[in-house]
């Protein structure tokens, strides 16, 4: 006998439960995409479950902290279920909830002027079927207030609310809802909806777009209007907003710990967690705030440092350069700015915050406290091909657009911003011509003499007449000379060392450095005297020992009897050792994507 496959459910077979669920749901994404709702939906949040204070016999009551109570035992149509959503909706950004002698003549007031705003805009459809209610022309609230007051409240007006006939449907309530930053302006909210309903209503009638909810306005919100102002406005990042997609939700920022915003690069999205209250100017300030983590690389620019505190760092930068260009406006929660740090890069307030972790790990980023808004790890996608692909495009927007800005004269801009954008527009400096200059300035090249000690070669057509030679002094070598610090634990990566050592020997020779003072350490230092540069590569042993101290080996070059008083030391190392002190010229020589645990005071040049 063949098997008998279970077919699935039609609606003919749904159970009550399901076809409730099905017709509000439908109800529900009618009012959610339409503009006219969206802004004011956006900050309220819809609960359709037991225990519930919406009345048995009624659908939706609203509550002054933005709830909408929905009766989940209630049955009705899809077009039933949106008039009585988009009603609370109304109640909110009409700016209904305010206290009355007579609360519920207010309510029914209301109520009246609601139904006749939703009649005359054709949405929806009334439960109980009723036409507009016939209050007069030019009636408001208030006046409608006033004759209920005194004439008493018609007993057919009751039937226009969405709770239960003769009670509210606009509730208070104790428990206050825990907003991030100011509670939403309901009202200058519903404004702009209204806005992009007529906006979109116009586009409908010139053949632009099929239906009201599904053009530009529809979602249309100020994080999406402010991605526009800086397209249009803001040539130096226009290219990355037009990469980079929106995404404004309540749960996922919720789930992502998103307090204001965020932004990842690796997915070329910013978050916007509405609940956050920004008004028109702080969304400008927090997106172009954002576009700048991307443009200036901060996220590749980490390399071992702590995630937050170079987060806060980098948003001390900008936020500083964001107030002297005079976008936007800096939100109340999340902005850090320090007159005090102006002018600084984000690697020099790092090395400065890091002394003091205690104050800062208090600190919120526009993400929250303790977090920071580049999402995304720097030691994931950055080395890959598509991150770097990535990372040109992201510094190639920031120079074209640094290029229209000054072009078209659009703005202001901070002389340390540009001074960062023009260095990223330019490749890096290899780390092994750093070395080279840093040599350069360590070892002045020797004044040559000619000497007769030392003869050239004889010229065939006159092979008699000797002829001097070019040759340096050899008092002038005394002392010519520098430390080597050699991390030798079992951490360090062979071929990265035989670079290294390679490099100095080569730099060492062009010189005309004779010897070099070397020291290996690891667990203890190991003094291996002076050496010849091209010896120090056959000497090296890596002993793999455990954790590196490379203090004795400073100390030893330092208090050497034999080592010269300004001969400089280099220290080769992958970071992971103590911190160390050193009191003369020196320079650090670590892998690329490491880092010292402490603020260097010489240069640190990064193998790759």
């Amino acid at each position: 006998m063949a098997r008998r496959h279970k077919s699935k459910p039609t609606n003919k077979h749904m159970t009550k439960t399901e076809a409730r669920e099905k017709n509000f749901n439908l109800g529900y994404r009618m009012v959610w995409p339409h503009p006219m709702f969206y802004q004011v939906y956006n900050y309220a949040y819809i609960i359709n479950e037991h225990p519930s204070p919406c009345p048995h016999n009624g659908l939706v009551v609203v509550s002054d902290q933005g709830a909408l109570y929905a009766n989940p035992n209630a049955e009705a149509a899809p077009a039933e279920w949106a008039y009585a959503l988009a009603h609370g909706v109304l109640h909110l950004g009409m700016g209904h909830f305010q206290k009355k002698e007579n609360p519920l003549a207010w309510n029914v007031a209301c109520d009246l002027i609601v139904a006749r705003f939703l009649a005359e805009f054709k949405f929806g459809k009334q439960p109980l079927g009723l036409p507009a209610p016939d209050i007069g022309a030019g009636q408001s609230e208030e006046m409608l207030y006033e004759r209920f007051c005194r004439d008493g409240i018609p007993e057919h007006y009751y039937q226009y609310g969405t709770g239960a006939i003769g009670r509210m449907d606009m509730i208070w309530e104790e428990k206050r809802r825990p907003w991030y930053g100011d509670e939403p302006d309901w009202s200058r909210l519903f404004g702009i909806g209204l806005k992009h309903a007529v906006a979109a209503a116009l586009d409908v009638a010139g053949g632009q777009i099929e239906t009201i909810s599904s053009g530009r306005y529809s979602n249309n919100s100020a994080a999406r209007e402010a991605k526009t102002w800086v397209i249009n406005h803001l040539p130096l990042l226009g290219a990355l907003a037009s990469a980079f997609e929106v995404v404004e939700d309540t749960e996922v920022c919720q789930r992502m710990h998103i307090s204001v915003a965020a932004v990842d690069a690796h997915l070329q999205t910013i978050y916007f967690n509405p609940a956050a209250g920004l008004d028109e100017e702080q969304y400008r300030f927090v997106m172009a705030h954002e576009l700048l983590h991307v443009g200036l690389c901060h996220q590749a620019r980490q390399e071992g440092r702590d995630p937050y505190l170079w987060n806060v760092a980098c948003d001390y930068v900008i936020n500083g350069w964001l107030i002297e260009m005079g976008i936007g406006q800096m939100p109340p929660l999340g902005a850090l700015l320090d007159p005090a740090l102006k002018d600084l890069s984000a690697e020099a307030i790092y090395d400065r915050i890091v002394g003091d972790m205690r104050r800062m790990s208090r600190l919120a980023t526009l993400r929250g406290k303790g977090l920071g808004d580049i999402l995304g790890s720097s030691d994931e996608w950055w080395r890959t091909r598509d991150g770097v692909a990535l990372d040109d495009f992201y510094r190639r927007c920031l120079g074209q657009g640094l290029v229209y800005q000054e072009q078209y004269g659009r703005g202001y801009l901070p002389a340390g911003l540009i001074e960062e954008i023009r260095a990223l527009s330019q490749p890096p400096v290899p780390w092994d011509v750093e070395l080279a200059r840093w040599f350069d300035a360590m070892f002045a090249p020797l004044e040559k003499v000619r000497s007769y000690a030392q003869l050239s070669r004889r010229q065939s057509a006159t092979p008699d007449i000797p002829r001097p030679r070019w040759v340096t002094r050899p008092e002038d070598e005394d002392g010519r000379t520098f430390g080597v610090v050699l991390d030798t634990s079992g951490s360090m990566d062979r071929q990265l060392l035989a670079k290294a050592l390679g490099a100095i020997a080569s730099y060492s020779i062009t010189h005309d450095v004779p010897a070099v003072r070397v020291v290996f350490c690891d667990a203890a230092a190991y003094d291996q005297g002076y050496m010849p540069p091209e010896d120090i590569a056959g000497r090296v042993c890596v002993r793999g020992r455990g954790g590196t101290i490379l203090q004795p080996g400073i100390d030893l070059l330092e208090k050497s009897s034999d080592f010269p008083n300004d001969g400089p030391i280099l220290v080769i190392t992958d970071g992971e050792c103590d911190r160390i002190r050193i009191h003369r010229q020196h320079a650090f020589l670590i892998p690329d994507g490491s880092r010292l645990p402490f603020p260097p005071r010489g240069p640190v040049f990064k193998m790759n």
